[in-house]
């Protein structure tokens, strides 16, 4: 409805002032908050249900489903649009979808099969290549999704999304090869499968092991929650004064921040010649600290770009975490464990939309870039529970190396 062409506060404030602006900003706000919060509660169960689930029977079941569910929602979304139904009709398509897992599921037994097709040693670099997978993917969707939103509205490109939902759904059907090697037939409808996710963390046999399975979940949820919220303020923070960015420089803002995921992905590779995973993923947190520092501060194209590429290293961290929670687990629990995770990524965002979106507006007086800036001070946090796993993991196997080499003498 409203003209949206004057941006937030670099105009003459008329279009913020206008009630139909208004009105309509405040119902959209209202409805994505409905549909998202509509998504995670029935996402949250179904995800930990089929998870544990396909540990069992495969993950060939636990790709159909949300593939499938993903083009329900694709084709009610199209009908809303079609015949201009209520928008409440969104709703109903998204918890339709999160019935059969959603896109948390998918992300879950994707996940879980590289971690079921590879050994230890290059399981990092894999959960690398799944987690670029999603760069370039959220890179040309932002391209090209806008520009042919641009051309021709917004209904050809649900046709897109559910062309490539039932292609996903066709894939994993009849192509994909099953990577769970000891299948066996499993009840759907137990309360097991969200026994085995409880199992995890409460589990008394390898407690050590426990117990860091709990410090990096910490880690990626505090990560992944500083990632999604400092995300979404990015094209805010650009449009308002000083930096007054047109549309062609938020998209190539926008682009610099999706070649993260590729950066980060060769980063990664070259780091792992010389130094460990946890110090990568150290060294991906400086990067990212450093960059939101950089960010919070611009106040010109350049700085802000500078900023960007600061950030060159900063999807390292989220890969080597992965792979590490993996690593703590059997092979008959990964997809107990991936869905443990997917359901603390679906809480990230919540966390990461209602804090930093109302960080953001309450700090407009004193510091326009005070939530980049409160989210590098966050990182601090992530980076002193690796380090501190590292070391004692490292003093761990040191006292027990000394143990084991004056046993001899002692006796």
């Amino acid at each position: 409805g409203p003209n949206a062409s004057s941006p937030a506060g670099c105009g003459n404030g008329s279009a913020a002032a206008d009630p139909l602006r208004q009105e309509v900003e405040a119902l959209v706000s209202h409805w994505n908050l409905y549909i998202n919060l509509g998504g995670f509660f029935v996402g949250l169960f179904s995800v930990t249900f089929f998870g544990p689930w396909s540990d069992s029977v495969g993950r060939r079941p636990a790709l159909i489903l949300p593939a499938v569910g993903m083009a329900v929602q694709a084709a009610i979304y199209l009908l809303v649009m079609y015949l201009q139904l209520h928008v409440a009709y969104f709703l109903l398509g998204r918890i339709l979808s999160g019935l059969m897992g959603d896109y948390n599921l998918i992300l879950a037994s994707c996940f879980a099969y590289v971690a079921d097709t590879s050994d230890k040693h290059a399981r990092t670099f894999r959960v690398a290549v799944l987690e670029a997978c999603l760069g370039i993917a959220g890179m040309l969707a932002s391209i090209g999704g806008g520009q042919w939103r641009k051309a021709q509205g917004y209904i050809n490109p649900f046709w897109l999304v559910l062309a490539a939902s039932v292609a996903a759904a066709l894939y994993a059907a009849f192509c994909l090869q099953e990577s769970v090697k000891q299948q066996k037939p499993a009840k759907l409808f137990t309360l097991s499968h969200y026994r085995a996710v409880y199992r995890l963390y409460t589990a008394p046999e390898h407690l050590s092991s426990r117990r860091k399975l709990a410090l990096y979940s910490l880690a990626f949820f505090l990560l992944v929650t500083v990632h999604f919220g400092t995300k979404d303020l990015f094209v805010l923070y650009e449009l308002g004064s000083p930096l007054c960015w047109a549309a062609d420089l938020i998209g190539y803002g926008s682009a610099a921040s999706y070649l993260a995921y590729l950066s980060s992905l060769g980063g990664l590779r070259l780091l792992q010649l010389c130094l460990e995973d946890t110090w990568v993923a150290e060294m991906g947190l400086i990067s990212n600290i450093s960059g939101l520092v950089a960010i919070s501060f611009a106040t010109t194209t350049p700085l802000m770009f500078t900023g960007y590429g600061i950030l060159f290293l900063s999807m390292a961290a989220t890969p080597v975490i992965r792979a590490k929670l993996s690593k703590l687990v059997s092979e008959m629990e990964q997809g107990a464990l991936f869905a443990s995770v997917a359901c603390v990524e679906g809480l990230c965002s919540l966390v990461a939309t209602g804090v930093f979106n109302s960080l953001y507006p309450a700090s407009l007086h004193f510091m326009r870039g005070f939530p980049f800036l409160f989210g590098a001070i966050i990182l601090l946090i992530p980076a002193a529970i690796i380090g501190w796993i590292e070391i004692w993991d490292s003093n761990h196997d040191y006292s027990q190396f000394s143990d084991a080499s004056l046993s001899p003498v002692d006796g």
